[in-house]
């Protein structure tokens, strides 16, 4: 009989493969890690006398170094045992504990069709391929070339182009044979009662296959080349082969590349997936456009314990990263659970990796916050405690989130963890409680939260005034640079403030010190004297990215094209930003080290001060943002 894919994914997920192989092997002490479920034996298929056969249950697959082989559980079971295939599969439904399923000719049919939809679906794809590579390609080759992906990665991922007509890929697959019906069963066209003639539904668009775990297309994402279109991305409808809340892009080829520590990493679009790839960062998945689901989370779980998932690091950033907290707390487990890296503001995967290389992406991963920290840090976040009422409510708040996890023993120790955390973030002054909320003085305070009535450091950690970017260029300092260098004007008009700005980024205060030269020697007349005077002094490269990075943020003001005015207006904000971080970090460190070693009011009011003050330079930490009218430009393209 036929097996449903679905029933046969369930049984491999519910058996390690290290239960199939185990009891025909004997693992090696010295090179196992069982609680990574890495395991080393000596291959059961040839003789040998030091173990080159490895199996990982998180992928689900053996293989041997010294002959060759690979395989799953039923492979290992047909192979090793001689079973059929039917045979394998009772032998571990019977250890998953799940009952076979009866046969269903109705299923089996439908199971036909879904393959023959595979079959339509890849026809499609090297369409799609075969039109990027030809002459009404070169638009959508000329976006990619702009977004630097190098051929090796477009055909990596099967890139391709949906030309701008209405029948071309519908004539394409009926010259193949395919019937209407399949056409519409795979999405590929807009069809219903209300249109007569049904059409292309990816017109002029670059086309992003869509996998399942096993490497199958089964719908495609589409991201628009004209700005006049409503949908600037486009996923297929939700067909027989695609429900999107269950999908993961990339997830077939994330798996092969976890690497040793098993770590799968989720970013929010194809282009970051892709961007990662690129620099060398096999193991990124994204979900399809829309906010992380129970059931994506679940497939993050099957391949990683602790999946990281990257957000933006803005407010709506901030946003959609609590709301999947939220999702995954009732659920984690010993074991299983997810943290949280978020990216300095105004900067995606592709710009961090561009700036800094795969090292600096990297360093953010390893930075991610756990989830117990995310919620707290929603919970205090701003927040003034300086009543009972208040800190009691707080206690509340914190009970109420640690009752949501449904597994007791998890619950209990988040239990501990927030009364550890309320206990430090309220200091001594408490008076002791029976149940142990906020009693005593706690076993040290944690940075950050001294005296227990602000969570100002939080709030201005998180802040672009003072986050680190880890290692990367920082954006308000390139527009600085970028905005001066592109209108010298500018330096004229106040060069004693441009002579004393500090830069904390390495490469760019070697810049600012190119700048500074070149002016002294006369050779800072335009901005091609200046562009040509950095070159001369090796900084060209640095100009040139620092360049591109104000670019890809479309922090246009800064750019050469803008009016003069929209510069300056753009370039008054930053220097008031970049002043004014510098001023606050100073004061936030001076504050928080004084409080803590002097529990004062007086020092508790200094803290409320710097609260009121970044209150006020949050208004204006948009930068660049609202100007343009002089240059016509009185919106973002997006």
């Amino acid at each position: 009989m036929r097996f449903p894919p679905a029933f046969l994914d369930e049984i491999r997920d519910r058996v390690p493969i290290s239960s199939v192989i185990g009891g025909r092997v004997s693992w090696d002490k010295r090179k196992t890690n069982a609680s990574r479920g890495d395991y080393w034996a000596c291959c059961p298929f040839h003789g040998e006398k030091s173990p080159s056969f490895h199996c990982e249950d998180r992928k689900g697959r053996y293989h041997c170094f010294g002959c060759g082989v690979s395989g799953d559980h039923f492979r290992f079971l047909t192979e090793l045992d001689g079973l059929s295939f039917p045979e394998a599969v009772e032998r571990i439904a019977d250890m998953a504990g799940v009952a076979m399923p009866a046969r269903d000719p109705e299923a089996e049919r439908r199971e036909s069709a879904r393959a023959s939809l595979h079959d339509v679906m890849e026809l499609a794809t090297k369409f799609f391929q075969e039109q990027l590579q030809s002459s009404v390609g070169a638009k959508a080759r000329a976006y990619l070339r702009d977004r630097a992906l190098t051929p090796a990665t477009q055909q990596a991922f099967r890139l391709g182009y949906a030309p701008d007509g209405r029948n071309v890929l519908k004539n394409f697959l009926a010259g193949k044979g395919v019937g209407q019906r399949e056409i519409e069963a795979c999405g590929l066209v807009v069809s219903g009662e209300d249109i007569a003639v049904s059409y292309d539904r990816f017109r002029d668009r670059i086309m992003f296959p869509i996998e399942d775990a096993r490497g199958r297309v089964i719908a495609f994402g589409g991201r628009a080349l004209s700005p006049d279109v409503p949908a600037k991305y486009l996923n297929s409808p939700e067909t027989d082969l695609f429900h999107k809340g269950n999908v993961l892009y990339n997830l077939a080829r994330a798996r092969k590349g976890l690497g040793r520590e098993g770590k799968v990493i989720a970013v929010e679009g194809y282009m970051d997936v892709i961007a990662l790839a690129q620099a060398g960062i096999a193991n990124a998945v994204a979900p399809l456009g829309t906010a992380l689901t129970e059931s994506q989370l679940e497939l993050l779980w099957r391949m990683s314990g602790e999946p990281v998932l990257c957000f933006d690091g803005d407010q709506a950033g901030l946003k959609a990263a609590y709301r999947v907290a939220e999702l995954a707390l009732p659920v984690i487990a010993a074991g299983r659970s997810v943290r949280f890296a978020m990216m300095p503001q105004g900067q995606d995967p592709d710009d961090l990796v561009k700036a800094g290389g795969p090292e600096a992406f990297e360093a953010l991963v390893a930075e991610a916050r756990p989830l117990a920290e995310m919620l707290w840090q929603r919970e205090t976040a701003g927040g003034v405690f300086d009543t009972p009422e208040r800190r009691a409510d707080l206690e509340r708040k914190l009970r109420e989130l640690t009752g949501r996890i449904r597994d007791e023993n998890v619950r209990r120790h988040y239990s501990q963890d927030m009364r550890e955390r309320a206990q430090a973030f309220f200091g001594s002054a408490r008076p002791a409680r029976r149940d142990g909320w906020g009693s005593g003085a706690g076993k040290g305070g944690r940075p950050g939260q001294a005296a227990g009535r602000l969570a100002v450091s939080q709030s201005l950690a998180r802040s672009a005034l003072v986050r680190s970017t880890a290692g990367t260029m920082p954006m308000r300092e390139a527009v600085i640079l970028t905005a001066l260098i592109n209108h010298p004007q500018l330096i004229d008009e106040a060069y004693d403030t441009v002579e004393r700005l500090d830069f904390d980024h390495g490469d760019l205060k070697r810049l600012h010190a190119g700048l500074l030269d070149a002016i002294a020697h006369d050779e800072a007349a335009d901005r091609d004297g200046i562009v040509a005077a950095l070159g001369r002094r090796g900084l060209g490269q640095v100009w040139e990215t620092a360049q591109a990075l104000v670019r890809r943020a479309r922090q246009w003001p800064a750019l050469p094209d803008a009016a003069l005015d929209d510069a300056r207006e753009a370039l008054g904000q930053a220097l008031h930003l970049h002043h004014s971080a510098g001023a606050l970090h100073k004061e936030l460190k001076a504050a928080e080290a004084a409080l803590a070693s002097e529990p004062t009011e007086e020092h508790y009011r200094q803290l409320l001060e710097i609260q009121t003050q970044f209150r006020d330079v949050q208004a204006i930490e948009a930068l660049i943002e609202g100007f343009g009218v002089l240059s016509g430009r009185t919106g973002r393209n997006q």
